[in-house]
């Protein structure tokens, strides 16, 4: 494969990296700013990535049901990587998620609300479908 472009260069990183979610500041020692983000602009084109938040992309495949562009993990597992990996925030267990798992409720939890210590206005959402959060202290 010859790393010749940009493009090139920031789609072989994805490949061999073993996380899904990735943030334009993963390639910063690559290019400036501009040229990473419209290498990613380009990726999302060629369906090698989604783009499921402002500078949050994970990568992509095709589902073998709808034949649509689906992200290689659900939606809440995208969002906990992108808090706890790459934004630095604290994820913990939401009081609906605590009370199912001490069997105090039968609701299952959908997964879509994460409960987090500290402030986060980053939208989260893909395909129609969007993450809340719960603010704990």
């Amino acid at each position: 494969m010859a790393l010749n472009s940009l493009k090139s260069k920031v789609k072989y990183r994805i490949s061999r990296n073993a996380g899904v979610v990735f943030v334009p500041a993963d390639f910063s020692d690559l290019s400036d700013r501009d040229q990473v983000g419209r290498a990613l602009r380009e990726l999302v084109r060629e369906e090698v990535l989604i783009k499921f938040g402002r500078g949050l992309y994970a990568k992509a495949r095709r589902s073998s049901l709808s034949n649509k562009l689906v992200p290689v993990k659900p939606l809440p597992e995208l969002a906990r990587e992108a808090l706890t990996q790459k934004l630095g925030v604290e994820v913990v267990s939401s009081k609906e998620q605590t009370s199912y798992n001490s069997r105090r409720s039968t609701q299952v939890p959908t997964g879509r609300l994460i409960a987090v210590k500290g402030r986060v206005s980053r939208k989260m959402a893909y395909d129609g479908k969007s993450i809340k959060y719960q603010y704990v202290s």
